[in-house]
């Protein structure tokens, strides 16, 4: 079962870089092909801008939830480290539970928002889509840093049970 959640783990990371790299290129595509059509030709794209800071958001979001995955965000680490090995992974193990009850509070809140009358009807400026379905990344990309939290709690509660190091 560890395997499988870690094999899992390992498989959406790989799937969010892929999409992460994928938005970033499709923001340069839309940006640089926006700007020929402004001063080359004179007929700008309407939509470019809305979808392109959308694409950089969710670009973020998924940024965000690699660096969950890698153990990468901005973190105090003077006490875990001064720990020995065993007390260290229990420390954070339990760090952990906190930020992964943060992010489920987190998730929660934005699958609550997004489900509203007033959200759901709301369109977007200049494409005239729904706003949710910008707005349901929020939510979504937060529930897989859930999924990454669980599986490095996992990790350090295995590195407890079995000592290692």
């Amino acid at each position: 079962m560890y395997e499988t959640i870690q094999k899992t783990d390992q498989g959406l990371a790989v799937i969010e870089r892929g999409l992460v790299i994928a938005l970033i290129g499709a923001i340069t595509t839309i940006m640089m092909t926006q700007v020929v059509m402004r001063y080359f030709f004179s007929a700008p794209i309407f939509w470019a801008e809305e979808i392109s800071v959308q694409m950089l958001v969710f670009a973020t979001l998924f940024g965000l939830s690699l660096l969950v995955h890698h153990g990468r965000l901005v973190s105090i680490d003077f006490l875990p480290n001064a720990l020995r090995p065993r007390l260290r992974h229990g420390l954070m193990a339990v760090l952990g539970l906190v930020m992964l009850g943060l992010f489920v509070f987190v998730s929660w809140l934005g699958w609550d928002w997004i489900s509203r009358t007033e959200v759901r009807i709301e369109l977007g400026a200049t494409t005239q889509l729904p706003r949710w379905y910008n707005y349901a990344v929020l939510p979504l990309a937060v529930a897989v840093m859930c999924w990454h939290q669980f599986a490095a709690i996992l990790r350090d509660l295995r590195a407890v049970i079995g000592g290692e190091k």
